[in-house]
């Protein structure tokens, strides 16, 4: 269902009443970091998982930390504060959770220091960020922002305008996303996504000095590609020909998932399909968020509702079944504006 509740300073509010004004500081420069964290119903756990929520807030202090921003929860604490935020909108579904942390005065001047941090999370249904079944993607002309001018591995605001540019220029070119080079001329990311390619039979992404987010997602690919396909994964530099002459190439994250690339500047990624590593990875990546494999659910999943409430919602889904030609599931390949 939709929000009726988000997180605002320590309170639980109405959708309503969590507002900002128009003056605050980190809606005027850009002074402010969020995370992107996605959580997946399980419909026959009755159970809502959140995935990798702890590293995701992990992060979020990470990028507050280059920002000066300091919050009074531990990582911990935000665990629970989500869990209770999707709980009390009753979510069962698919969600797409967004905490930002901002400077929050009302007032004029460029500045970090000596300003005062707010927070906020909200959390709302959400489906496909990007087509995961085959994208085409174009170079763009936008150059990835450097690391000192502000900072990749932080989740800034503000930074999001340069993947705004190259995300816009891909569609109105009519490609179905971005690729972005660093000044250097070196494969960085997509416009909001990290970057794989299978090179020779090897798995390569681009370095954490290639100006990337060191995306949860990206580490989550590493991982099981490591302990499922017991593959490697190389970081180095990666020329912007070798997109052309990658056997596949596949783009990763929180809102994108594991999204397959079939073309980039009008040419053929390896037979212009789906290829099989990056099918399998996709498949694995599915079945583990959405708490399906075992190995895997203590480690990543952190689960919304007690077990009390999902056996309770689990025998109310048998004593009424819902009527199938009601039912119509949400088309896979629909696209939503939210940012990872």
């Amino acid at each position: 269902m939709d929000a009726k509740d988000f997180f605002m300073n320590g309170e639980f509010l109405s959708v309503e009443r969590a507002v900002i004004s128009i003056r605050t500081h980190g809606f005027a420069y850009g002074t402010a970091c969020f995370e992107g964290i996605r959580g997946y119903w399980n419909e026959q756990d009755q159970q809502l998982y959140l995935f990798r929520l702890r590293e995701h807030y992990e992060r979020l202090l990470r990028s507050c930390k280059i920002l000066q921003i300091s919050l009074p929860y531990t990582v911990d604490q935000l665990i629970e504060i989500t869990r209770e935020l999707v709980r009390r909108n009753d979510q069962r579904q698919d969600v797409y959770i967004r905490p930002v942390a901002y400077k929050a005065d009302e007032m004029i001047g460029v500045r970090l220091h000596n300003l005062t941090d707010h927070f906020t999370i909200t959390a709302e249904p959400f489906g496909n960020y990007i087509d995961i079944t085959g994208l085409h993607c174009g170079v763009s002309s936008w150059r990835r922002i450097d690391d000192n001018a502000i900072p990749a591995r932080a989740k800034i605001t503000g930074s999001y305008v340069n993947s705004a540019f190259a995300k816009s220029e891909a569609l109105q070119n009519g490609f179905d996303e971005a690729i972005m080079l660093t000044h250097e001329g070196h494969v960085s990311e997509g416009s909001a996504e990290n970057i794989f390619l299978v090179i020779n039979g090897d798995l390569v992404t681009p370095a954490a000095t290639e100006n990337i987010l060191l995306g949860i997602t990206r580490d989550t690919v590493i991982e099981l590609a490591r302990r499922e396909l017991g593959r490697i994964t190389r970081e180095r530099q990666i020329d912007r020909t070798e997109l052309y002459i990658a056997e596949e190439i596949f783009l990763c994250g929180t809102g994108a998932q594991i999204a397959p690339v079939v073309r980039v500047d009008h040419r053929s990624i390896g037979d212009g399909k789906v290829g099989p590593i990056s099918s399998t990875l996709q498949e694995l990546y599915f079945e583990v968020a959405r708490g399906r494999r075992p190995e895997y659910r203590a480690q990543w999943c952190t689960p919304v509702y007690t077990q009390a409430e999902a056996h309770q919602r689990e025998r109310q889904a048998l004593d009424h079944p819902p009527d199938a030609r009601l039912h119509h599931p949400p088309d896979a390949r629909q696209s939503s504006e939210v940012l990872d």
